[in-house]
């Protein structure tokens, strides 16, 4: 069978081309033409934490079972943005990304790794959905970065979160600041995740054993405005 995967932005710009077409066995997955893509494409490699996959307009997980003719993008982030602030949908890669982010003049880079734990309050957790609006998302994520390194002495910070399904164990999101001292990295680090779970629009449905809730997240702070009369009703985000 043969697929079409169209390119945008970044990586259209390395592709030098918007579109490659290649010819898969019955049953291939998204993975598969990623991985393709990967070998033909140089540098490629290098954004896979920071990139979206969509199949026939629709955005889809790395294990989706491609049919022939199906039109595939691969998509940088939304507003072009830059790899160290990202929303994704597979694994998150904590190594890549602090490797990334190190520079010869930081002597410290503090880490936040949220996971999914198999238990909340006593009820056995079976996996978690995470669901966003992804651009008001992404854009809030920018701004946490910028108003971190000016709100710190600090050199860079990484935001990056995963979206769909994540079993037990696995990141949802990951924090990574990079500053010449250890205090200001760890202070940014806590201000930069708090921050985030009280205002990026992103939400987690947990599922047990028997049945699934959305869970009770933090109310939004006071800067943010809020339909009269709800502002003690339910949170932006609901992470970790």
């Amino acid at each position: 069978m043969q697929v079409k995967v169209l390119f945008f932005g970044v990586i259209k710009d390395m592709a030098g081309k918007s579109a490659m077409s290649f010819d898969l066995e019955e049953g291939a997955r998204l993975s598969d033409v990623f991985e393709r893509c990967q070998a033909n494409i140089p540098g490629l490699p290098q954004f896979a934490g920071s990139i979206a996959l969509a199949v026939n307009q629709g955005y889809a997980s790395s294990d989706t079972i491609l049919k022939d003719g199906d039109e595939i993008a691969l998509l940088p982030p939304v507003s072009g943005g830059s790899p160290r602030i990202a929303i994704v949908r597979d694994v998150i890669d904590t190594q890549k990304i602090v490797a990334g982010i190190k520079h010869p003049e930081d002597g410290a880079v503090a880490v936040f790794e949220g996971i999914v734990r198999n238990q909340t309050r006593g009820r056995r957790t079976l996996y978690l959905d995470y669901e966003a609006y992804e651009e008001m998302a992404y854009k809030q994520m920018e701004q946490l970065a910028a108003e971190a390194i000016s709100k710190f002495p600090i050199r860079d910070a990484a935001i990056v979160h995963r979206l769909g399904r994540l079993e037990i164990g696995e990141t949802s999101v990951l924090i990574a600041v990079a500053s010449a001292h250890r205090a200001a990295a760890f202070d940014a680090c806590r201000w930069l995740i708090d921050t985030l779970k009280r205002t990026v629009p992103i939400w987690k449905k947990e599922h047990f054993e028997d049945g699934a809730v959305w869970a009770d997240g933090e109310p939004f702070p006071e800067q943010v405005p809020a339909i009269e009369g709800s502002r003690s009703g339910k949170p932006a985000s609901t992470h970790k």
